[in-house]
């Protein structure tokens, strides 16, 4: 199961879940209480599932991110879960992390705090302009998204709005 952290432009959401419909077929997707947010699951393997959405002339997606696992947005959580993705990690790295609905959480504090954190528990470079993995982390309110994001799967698409 390949599960996609999916933006649109705020109104367009309908839009961009048909044309997720259209570029993976088997695809459930869900709405967030954030606009322009979704989130789509696909029994598709992640690479099948991204190269189809990258060779899909869309008109509503703007962003897609991978993840692994969806867990509760508390700390230990988190942390778990980023060092469960950051093991398969062998090359350069960096966090990027995305909070919406959350003030108990701060995007620089998670990009910092889990990226020493990686650091320390597997000795790996921190590479900010060009990593080989990202380790996406996707706040929704109660739940956070984690993902392990190879160089070129973190696709972006020029929407007019």
């Amino acid at each position: 199961m390949t599960i996609l952290l999916v933006t649109a432009p705020q109104g367009r959401e309908g839009d961009a879940i048909l044309e997720l419909e259209w570029a993976l077929e088997r695809v459930r997707v869900k709405g967030t209480d954030w606009r322009g947010v979704l989130i789509a699951e696909t029994p598709l393997p992640k690479g099948e599932a991204l190269e189809k959405l990258k060779n899909f002339e869309t008109q509503a997606i703007q962003r897609v991110v991978p993840l692994h696992l969806i867990v509760p947005a508390r700390w230990d959580e988190i942390e778990r879960a980023v060092l469960e993705v950051a093991e398969r990690i062998d090359g350069t790295f960096a966090v990027r992390a995305k909070v919406r609905g959350n003030k108990g959480l701060s995007q620089r504090e998670l990009e910092v705090k889990l990226g020493s954190l990686i650091v320390e528990a597997f000795g790996l470079k921190v590479n900010l302009s060009d990593p080989d993995y990202t380790v996406a982390v996707e706040v929704l309110g109660k739940k956070a998204g984690i993902g392990l994001v190879m160089r070129g799967e973190l696709l972006r698409f020029d929407v007019v709005e």
